[in-house]
């Protein structure tokens, strides 16, 4: 698996990059050593977060934890990774039934979770008119949600401007090059 290690206002030891390699190799059963992980180690005032990053081919997977120290927190991180591949793993696998699962992810075990249904219980036409990101999240504030979708003034693209759970934003933009 390519592994690729980032220290935010922290420099990680080596400690924790080995202990990274041998946490991830119980991941690599599910995807196979042609997978890329990115881990982000933060070390805030209260608390160290770790983020990791999995992609393989067109799924990608992802985790945040934190805790007091970076080792609790990259073993939590780890465990809420293989419960999402997990339990993802018979959805797809049911709505991929021309291309198995098993194939994609070298995946050598089943699981037997029941699989949840996803009912859409409305369909929304949205008129988007071109605004600048500030502008789209003053109009998402506005309406009291979460996301707003809006077309960049800047780039002409179609993005999702969302509110974080640590109170920041963030912005989708759609990947031109495929």
């Amino acid at each position: 698996m390519n592994m690729t290690i980032v220290g935010r206002k922290c420099t990680p030891r080596e400690s924790f990059k080995e202990r990274a390699e041998q946490k991830l190799k119980k991941v690599e059963k599910f995807f196979g050593s042609d997978a890329t992980a990115k881990i982000t180690a933060t070390v805030e005032k209260n608390a160290k977060i770790v983020e990791i990053t999995l992609q393989k081919g067109g799924f990608l997977f992802r985790a945040q934890e934190r805790a007091q120290e970076l080792e609790d927190a990259l073993d939590a991180c780890v465990d809420s990774l293989i419960r999402q591949i997990r339990k993802n793993k018979t959805k797809l696998e049911r709505r991929l039934r021309e291309v198995s699962f098993d194939e994609v992810f070298n995946a050598p075990e089943q699981t037997d979770e029941e699989t949840e249904e996803y009912d859409v219980v409305r369909t929304k036409i949205v008129a988007l008119k071109p605004q600048t990101v500030q502008e789209a999240i003053l109009q998402m504030n506005m309406l009291g949600h979460t996301f707003y979708m809006f077309r960049n003034d800047e780039t002409g693209a179609i993005n999702v401007v969302y509110k974080r759970n640590d109170g920041g934003y963030s912005i989708l933009e759609p990947d031109d090059d495929k």
